[in-house]
């Protein structure tokens, strides 16, 4: 079978998207295989279309046991017979699956790495031929990883346990040099063929935002930018989870909740609704999004900064996975890094991983508090090259706030340090530069520096603001530990003797609170080629195709073929064929329908096919 035929009638594909047909290959002609592909980036097809085309059946790990039967779905519209096994089955469901499966009426078997070595799934795998085992979120072997989950472990043993050994994949978006060398090591990849694309989406908007009024701005950054659109609210606590949501109902927004310490019912009626556009935003904790299949997400907003850069990094990316334009803003404030260290003191770690749990954290506070690249800050976390000092899609690279020279109140910061030996941590080097009457703080004799009180008519944020200014710039350096502290770095030289000069953003030097919360929003860009009006009339024949079939509306087509539609005015088959997107399979599912509804409205509104290309 050929591989680009397979492309086109089961995905819709004219051509593999960077870094899938190198591994595709690979696999079909029986070699291991990495990749490493950022989210949006079409992973699965990297495991899925090997599986139509290899003898036997194709088994795909994966820790996202709510979403399965949603893969499946999917899976299904394309015209690919898959199935899974969790544990949300009855008895007598799982026993039916069991009988289908030996009787080979599937290619794709989804399963949790729990159920692999249960002595039911044992006495399955003798009686069937498997030809490849695909490994999802395989970052998730890694102990030294944000999202390390034990029963990962029990993988090797499953494939070693194996009769005849097949083809391995390995497969995940979030993975930094040292974690993707643990994955090979402990999955025992045979020589594997790899594939590790940039992290990059070039599609994101990221930004950090500093304010005093989290929901003030909030409220209006969803007003002036997401009216229409769906998006992802984060936030550290259930309890942060529950009072949002209120308070943006409150506000007459369409809001829902997620969160560990709901029933399961309500968490999976709460995520579908969210999946099948019943409702515009969730709200919710880290416990939701992992491997939720949803393309047109516009938005993501982190409420409270998460506990490192590869959480960030993966939740932030379930924004714009179809490769629309999308906005991942995150909110900072000082309090949230007390929340998450107190979440990392609760959690009864080794002492190994505890620090370097803090120093994942202290990267990410770095980051919120840069002027430099955004992305390249993020692209760094993750070993990569940077090729130019501005991306230009960022909060910072497009920042105009008016820049001032702070080296002299630097080298304050700097001197103060210095002079308390280097033993203090953040909140105690800026009550000495503000002169506090703090009892601790005299008791130590702190009152006495020559420091003391030399920073007086600074606030505390701004104070605050500087220092980490410098943390973020390398000039001093913040210990991993529970109670962290300051230290100077070599550089730091260079700024206590005038031999570089230190900027910052005037604003957040100079405020005592924010002033207007409304800079920085990143506007919507309005120059999409399609006519607007022909892709709501789309969305609205996608809706009740998705409603008729109980699927999610993505799973008939992503926007961005709705969009290749609204653009090129297709009028047959051929022509419909030519979209990004639109498979053989799903032709002939819903191909007649949606060429029924353009014809018709290219006749109401005498538009000729394609006038609308550029």
């Amino acid at each position: 079978m050929d591989v680009y035929n397979v492309l086109k009638t089961y995905f819709g594909y004219e051509k593999f998207r960077i870094g899938q047909e190198k591994l595709v290959e690979s696999i079909i002609n029986g070699k291991d295989a990495l990749g490493i592909m950022p989210t949006g980036g079409g992973k699965s097809l990297c495991y899925q279309l090997p599986a139509i085309i290899l003898e036997g059946i194709t088994i795909v790990i994966s820790p996202l046991i709510a979403l399965m039967k949603d893969q499946v779905d999917s899976l299904k519209e394309m015209g690919i017979a898959g199935t899974y096994i969790n544990s949300t089955m009855e008895q007598n469901e799982l026993i039916t699956r069991i009988n289908e499966i030996r009787e080979n009426r599937y290619k794709i078997l989804y399963v949790a790495p729990e159920r692999l070595n249960t002595s039911y799934f044992k006495d399955l795998i003798k009686d069937i031929k498997i030809s490849f085992v695909a490994i999802d979120e395989a970052h998730c072997i890694s102990q030294w990883g944000h999202d390390f989950r034990p029963s990962y472990l029990e993988i090797p043993k499953f494939i070693d346990s194996l009769k005849t050994r097949p083809v391995v994949g390995a497969f995940t978006a979030t993975a930094t040099k040292e974690i993707v060398h643990e994955i090979k090591h402990l999955i025992n990849l045979n020589n594997p063929v790899e594939s590790i694309i940039g992290f990059d989406r070039p599609n994101l908007f990221y930004e950090v935002v500093k304010t005093s009024n989290k929901f003030s701005y909030l409220v209006d950054y969803l007003n002036s930018n997401f009216q229409e659109d769906t998006g992802i609210i984060y936030c550290a606590t259930r309890k942060t989870v529950e009072s949002l949501v209120k308070k943006l109902n409150d506000k007459g927004f369409s809001a829902i909740g997620y969160h560990g310490g709901m029933d399961s019912e309500e968490r999976q009626q709460n995520q579908d609704d969210f999946i099948f556009n019943r409702t515009r935003i969730i709200v919710a904790t880290n416990a939701f999004g992992m491997g939720i299949d949803k393309p047109d997400v516009r938005f993501v907003v982190h409420y409270n900064m998460p506990k490192n850069m590869e959480a960030y990094y993966q939740e932030a990316g379930r924004a714009g996975r179809d490769g629309e334009k999308s906005n991942c803003t995150l909110l900072y404030s000082p309090s949230d890094v007390v929340k998450q260290k107190l979440i990392i003191q609760n959690e009864n770690l080794s002492n190994e991983r505890e620090e370097l749990i803090y120093k994942n954290l202290q990267y990410l506070v770095g980051y919120c508090h840069t002027n430099d690249c955004l992305r390249n800050s993020i692209l760094s976390y993750f070993g990569e090259e940077i090729e130019n000092s501005k991306c230009n899609n960022c909060g910072n690279c497009l920042d105009q706030s008016e820049m001032m020279d702070i080296t002299e109140e630097s080298q304050k910061i700097l001197s103060c340090i210095y002079r308390t030996n280097q033993r203090y941590g953040l909140t105690t080097i800026i009550q000495v530069l503000r002169g506090s009457k703090n009892k601790r703080l005299i008791e130590f004799g702190l009152d006495k520096v020559s420091t003391y009180g030399i920073m007086t008519d600074y606030s505390e944020i701004a104070v605050r603001e500087i220092t980490m200014t410098l943390v973020s710039k390398g000039y001093i350096h913040i210990t991993a530990d529970k109670f962290p502290i300051l230290k100077l770095t070599e550089k730091s030289r260079e700024v206590l003797k005038g031999e570089v000069k230190v900027y910052h953003k005037k604003h957040l030097v100079e405020r005592k609170i924010v002033g207007n919360e409304k800079e920085g929003l990143q506007k919507k860009d309005a120059k999409d080629n399609y006519d607007k009006d022909l892709f709501n009339k789309l969305k609205e024949l996608r809706y009740s195709i998705a409603k008729e079939r109980n699927i999610a509306p993505f799973m008939v087509f992503h926007d961005a073929t709705l969009k290749g539609m609204a653009s090129y005015l297709p009028k047959d088959k051929e022509e419909l064929l030519t979209i990004s997107g639109v498979g053989v399979k799903k032709y002939d599912s819903y191909g007649e329908t949606f060429i029924s509804l353009i014809k018709e409205y290219c006749n109401e509104k005498e538009l000729n096919n394609s006038i609308i290309q550029e």
